[in-house]
């Protein structure tokens, strides 16, 4: 009889235990990334009883639902985010919920530890933006003319022709065209010429030079081009103003009885230019957009995987500890094992709410036979005593 009480007694126990584990799995059913765990009961030493001989983590994957942030990021598949504080300790998650801090360094949003990843010459350390903030200025170098214009137009001028010194310093030109020919409509057999001058804001003229059409209105070779040279900005520059291919209708032309409207359409060359947005690929590459629509490709995040994730040490709600005698094995996204990342999403919870009520009755039920069992026992026990008194 006293070995049914204390037999009961450990049913007491390891139900409470179980319980335990099932009310952190239902606490913990709205935060992202987090794997519930199970309990796992044996029998004690010369069968005197139970015990909750361990738990081990659910590696099943949760929902993944999108989200407004772009640096938000999920797994779909195999592998956890790799997260180092302060002092270097790593850490594990599939909690993809990160922002830039101020340092521009990519963090998780509920304990600012440090994302892992890779930089774009393959080393692997803090994901960090910082170089990456901006565009650097260029230089214009080329300037493209096109569409038509026809003698009667003459002077015709282009005006607000934006370029750019080394600096980023942006300069406003003028172009002006002067017909050069003493005719006022070139014949089909003829030629119409075009004297070109480039001046600036102050109307001082940077470059001049003379462009040609043939009798079908195509630019000729050997006059299809002005070449501007000048200092900007402290240095010598050369812009090149490209009037089209000779011979072809693709650019600038000078065709009769149509209507003028040639324009100036500046190749390249721009300001410093700021960063307006980022966000992840499937393969974890975060994809920088920049104010003028450039996109450049930035760090990479970087995966963990274990051989028996089940026994991942749990730290906080969504943060584990590597197994004991296990080394993660380290990887990018969508290659091997290692699932691919589905950006501006969170992976939730992969409680099932409906199972934990389940076992929770379970557990009840087991709990409450335990408790008559030892109620039993007890009245035996008394009966016992009674018995003897009684005697």
């Amino acid at each position: 009889m006293l070995q049914g009480l204390y037999t009961s007694v450990s049913g007491l126990n390891a139900f409470s235990d179980a319980l335990d584990t099932i009310s952190n799995n239902v606490s913990n059913m709205n935060t992202p990334g987090f794997r519930g765990s199970d309990s796992f009961f044996e029998n004690m030493m010369d069968e005197d009883g139970t015990e909750v001989a361990g738990t081990g983590i659910d590696t099943s994957e949760g929902d993944i639902e999108q989200t407004s942030t772009t640096t938000d990021a999920a797994i779909q598949g195999q592998g956890l985010f790799i997260l180092k504080d302060s002092e270097g300790n790593l850490y594990y998650t599939r909690d993809g919920q990160f922002e830039f801090n101020s340092s521009n360094q990519l963090v998780d949003s509920v304990n600012q530890y440090l994302v892992q990843g890779y930089s774009s010459t393959g080393s692997m350390g803090n994901i960090d933006i910082s170089n990456l903030q901006t565009l650097p200025a260029s230089a214009t170098t080329s300037v493209n003319m096109v569409g038509n214009i026809v003698t009667g137009s003459s002077p015709y001028t282009v005006s607000d022709v934006t370029i750019y010194d080394a600096q980023g310093t942006s300069y406003q030109l003028t172009v002006t065209m002067t017909s050069a020919s003493s005719s006022t409509t070139p014949t089909p057999t003829g030629s119409q010429s075009w004297n070109v001058v480039i001046t600036n804001s102050s109307d001082q003229t940077l470059g001049s030079g003379q462009v040609s059409f043939d009798g079908t209105g195509a630019p000729e070779a050997g006059a299809n081009e002005v070449t501007m040279t000048t200092t900007l900005g402290g240095q010598s520059q050369s812009v090149v103003f490209n009037f089209g291919t000779a011979g072809s209708l693709s650019g600038a032309t000078d065709i009769p009885g149509t209507t003028t409207n040639i324009a100036a359409q500046v190749q390249n060359g721009n300001g410093v230019i700021g960063l307006s947005s980022q966000a992840f690929n499937t393969s974890g590459v975060l994809q920088l957009t920049y104010a003028n629509g450039t996109t450049k490709a930035g760090p990479q995040l970087a995966l963990a995987s274990f051989a028996d994730e089940s026994s991942l040490q749990t730290v906080q709600g969504n943060l584990y500890l590597p197994p004991p005698g296990q080394t993660a094995q380290i990887g990018q996204p969508g290659s091997g094992s290692f699932g691919q990342i589905e950006g501006s999403s969170l992976e939730m919870s992969n409680v099932n709410l409906t199972q934990e009520l389940a076992d929770m009755i379970v557990l009840q039920r087991g709990y409450q036979a335990s408790s008559q069992v030892m109620n039993v026992a007890s009245e035996m026990l008394q009966q016992l005593y009674s018995s003897v008194q009684g005697n």
